[in-house]
Order: C-alpha cells, then structure tokens, then sequence
C-alpha cells in the first residue's frame, strides 16, 4: 500500500493510563516499553504505519519522562513533533492539539490516533482497513472509528452499539458506552451489534477542530493559542502556561458522546468492524491474555522471578523479579512487586487500579505514580 500524503498518524504514548501500577512512570519507561519482543511498543506502532505515511507526517504525544527515551527509539521521526505534556490532560486536549497544529500545516490533514500499547498481528489487513477508514474520514465531516469484535464481556473496555451499513463495509454508529458493568457487558456481547472500542480513530483536522470548538470551547480555544505558537521560542512556555488549563477528559466523553447524541446519521460516525489480531496490553489482563495465548503456560500461569512453584494454582500472573515465587490454592490473581509497592488484584479487577492511583494523587504520593 502507497502513502498517503494527507495522512497524519498520531501516537498517544507513556502511561497515559494507570492500569500498569505499581509500576511509575520512570520505572515504565525502563521496564514496560517492551512489552511484547525485542520491539518496544512504540517502535512497534510507528512500523506498521510508516508504510501509509511518510516519517515527517508522524507525531507523538507523551510525557517528559518518556520524550527523551522514544525520540531515541524511532530516530527517523522528527524530535520536534514528539512532544511533552506538561502535566497530563488525557486522550481530548491531546489529540486536539495535534489537529489544530495540522490544521494550520495541511487544511487537508487526516489525522490517525493511535495507543502506543496495542498489539496487531495481520499488519497486512491492519493497513487495509486503516486505508478505506482514511477514505471515510477525508469524504466530509466523519469520524471513523475501528471496532472490535467482543470476545467475552469485557469491562475494562468501552463499546460501540453499530446501526445501519454505510459506505460499504461500514456502520453508522449509535452510541458509545464508556466500561459497563459485568451485566450489561454480558448483553452488549449477546446482541451482536456491539463492537469495543479499540481507541483508534480516523478523522480529518478539520473535522475534529470544528468538534473541539463545538463541544469543548475553553480548552479549544488554548489549544488553538498553543498550536499558533508552533515553532517560534514562546512555544515551551505558551505550551507549560495554557495546556494546565485545559479540561482534563477524554476524547470519546468530549466529543464522540455528545457527536452520537445526535443520532444515528447526523452523528456521521462511522465504525469500521476490525478483524486484524488486536490485543490492547492496557492492563495486567491484557498482558496475561496475550502471552498466554503465544506461551500456553501450565495451567495458565505466567511469572517474571527466578524461579516458581505452583500447586493447585490456575490463571495467575506474578511479576516479581529475582524472587522465587510460590503460589499454592489461588486463582486468576495479578500480584505485582517492585521496590516501593505491591499489588494484590485479580484478573477480574485488574481494570480496577487507576482507582487506586487516583488516591495517590489525592495523598501526593507522586514518587508512586
């Protein structure tokens, strides 16, 4: 497949979630990078789309614990364009400044947003797809999201309710449920018209633009004074003073929510059903689930220590380097041992940890987090 020169992928990359404690970002940085192969996953997500946009065209959003690392990590990329939020503000102010800086670069720009943590293993159908989604998004004013078939009833995920075909292999979108319950999982998953969301999008700068001024003014109009200080020596310091005081939320409350309020054809969202080995090691599951299905472990349990012990022990996943590890009589746990924390979870619950970060922020125990 040729590159496209409208295309614009944007990487949201380093912790930007908290499923990984106890693990802290420096310490992420160090040992999470390379979750899966010799590739860390950053250089893994930026291979796989070098193929339908030129290495100029690539920007990466992070924190500044980790910009220093992956602009080593993918030396063929631009440095400038691999940028440090000042503080963190989630996946909206994020993928909104990338849009307005497009916005002024290429009126024409189709932006790709892209979780530096997903796992794809049929990269040939993986860029097939993206390409009719790049199609969609630059044919008006659509968004374009890549839903996932549910395996099981997930609720660490959220999910895409499709209506009615359109352009062809796609499906007008409903609404989005932000993580249901373990019930109300089980029914999206029964119905069969329900996809998860994957947190991959497709969209034209414009487009997501006109969305943010829409639905998000304040922090539209910040990103817009930041992105026009692009380039010139006031950027670091326009960037530390405005971006604190945009809002701290998601692009799929900021925009998809309200955007499928609409309704089913006025939303004009669109999910493209994706069928291209898709894992999101988002999360301590995830990650067992992953190695689990390519190492098929005894009993499904997998350990990082020197050596394990295990009786009457099924599905665990222990992470404690250099130690020996027994587990007698458990399962499905997830326990977690570094240097200054310890985690004690299910897998069930795994999803569960931000919650526990959030506390520490509250208590400024921000050597933990």
């Amino acid at each position: 497949m040729s590159k496209n020169s409208n295309f614009y992928p944007v990487i949201l990359a380093g912790g930007r979630g908290t499923r990984f404690w106890p693990l802290s970002r420096k310490k992420r940085a160090k040992q999470l990078l390379a979750l899966d192969g010799k590739q860390t996953m950053i250089q893994q997500t930026v291979a796989r789309l070098l193929p339908l946009a030129p290495a100029k065209h690539f920007w990466i959003i992070t924190n500044e614990d980790l910009r220093r690392p992956i602009a080593k990590q993918v030396p063929k990329l631009p440095k400038a364009q691999v940028l440090a939020e000042p503080v963190g503000r989630n996946t909206a102010p994020a993928i909104g400044l990338a849009a307005f800086l497009l916005l002024r670069e290429n009126p024409e720009a189709v932006i790709g947003m892209f979780p530096s943590d997903h796992v794809i293993t049929d990269q040939t159908r993986y860029r097939e797809t993206l390409g009719r989604g790049i199609e969609i998004a630059a044919a008006g004013a659509n968004i374009v999201v890549l839903g996932i078939r549910p395996t099981r009833a997930e609720t660490g995920y959220g999910y895409i309710e499709a209506g009615s075909a359109s352009h062809g292999d796609a499906l007008r979108v409903r609404r989005f449920t932000e993580k249901p319950d373990a019930t109300k999982a089980a029914e999206f998953v029964a119905a069969g018209n329900y996809f998860w969301n994957s947190g991959m999008f497709l969209w034209s700068a414009r487009t997501l633009a006109d969305a943010l001024r829409e639905h998000l003014q304040k922090t539209a109009q910040l990103l817009e004074e930041i992105a026009a200080s692009f380039g010139s020596r006031k950027f670091a310091a326009t960037f530390r003073k405005l971006y604190p005081k945009c809002e701290n939320i998601s692009v799929d409350y900021a925009v998809l929510e309200p955007r499928s309020a609409k309704g089913e054809r006025a939303g004009n969202i669109f999910c493209l059903p994706a069928d291209f080995g898709w894992n999101d090691l988002g999360s301590w599951t995830a990650l067992h689930e992953h190695h689990a299905a390519k190492s098929s472990p005894p009993e499904g349990n997998l350990v990082t220590g020197s050596d394990a012990f295990f009786m009457n022990a099924t599905g665990n996943y222990i992470y404690a380097p250099g130690k020996f590890v027994a587990a007698v009589g458990v399962s499905d746990l997830v326990v977690v041992e570094t240097p200054d924390a310890l985690l004690i979870t299910t897998r069930q619950h795994a999803q569960d940890v931000g919650k526990v970060v959030k506390y520490l922020d509250e208590k400024k125990l921000h050597k933990l987090v």
